[in-house]
């Protein structure tokens, strides 16, 4: 069975502490939860989840839905918002992690990414090394969420397809988000190699549309 990778990158800086990291834990329960009841998304997609304050953590690496056990997922109570060594470390799990297409064997789905944050990358000069290699990794589609009135969706609009925001961050709008995510890996089967770009479905009240 070819796999559909999932990336998420989350930011959990200090401005996430409190109410809306809590409401981002919920969430990705939430998600799970609606993944796991759909009989080809247990089949074929395979998940990793990337968080960024000021470091960098890979919670795990790209694992198989029936595996994933998703942790607490924590803040400090302050701190920046390193989405630029985030996206480094990205590039270079896809380079790793993703099977292309060869002669004698297909390789995986085209992957997609879901990146989350609260504000603005707090390191510049290595987010704008970064991003555009991003965009040359195939990915079927990227979609960005501008959570809260403090996020920048400028940078977001740099290198996501998509971008979406969330007026609040409370529970609510992050569980909307989370189950416009699942339903979006949902129908996200497309082959690494293609030109088509996902189609996803339209976004819950919750959520706007910006690009």
């Amino acid at each position: 069975m070819r796999r559909l990778p999932v990336y998420l990158l989350i930011d959990t800086s200090g401005s996430m502490i409190g109410e809306p990291i809590q409401a981002v834990n919920v969430g990705l329960q939430t998600m799970m939860a609606s993944l796991r009841q759909d009989p080809h998304a247990l089949e074929s997609v395979h998940l990793s989840i990337i968080t960024f304050d000021k470091e960098v953590n890979l919670i795990f690496e790209l694992t198989e839905l029936s595996s994933v056990q998703i942790p607490e997922i924590k803040t400090p109570e302050s701190g920046p918002t390193f989405l630029g060594e985030a996206l480094k470390l990205l590039n270079t799990r896809i380079d790793e992690e993703i099977k292309l297409s060869t002669a004698d064997a297909k390789g995986d789905w085209m992957p997609l990414l879901f990146v989350m944050t609260d504000g603005k990358p707090s390191d510049i000069q290595i987010f704008e090394e970064h991003y555009p290699k991003l965009k040359t990794k195939n990915f079927g589609s990227i979609i960005g969420c501008a959570a809260g009135p403090k996020a920048k969706e400028s940078y977001l609009e740099l290198f996501c397809d998509k971008v979406v925001s969330l007026d609040t961050t409370d529970a609510n709008a992050f569980q909307q988000f989370f189950k416009w995510v699942s339903a979006s890996v949902s129908v996200g089967n497309r082959s690494v190699g293609a030109a088509d770009d996902v189609v996803l479905p339209p976004p819950p009240p919750e959520v706007n549309l910006v690009i």
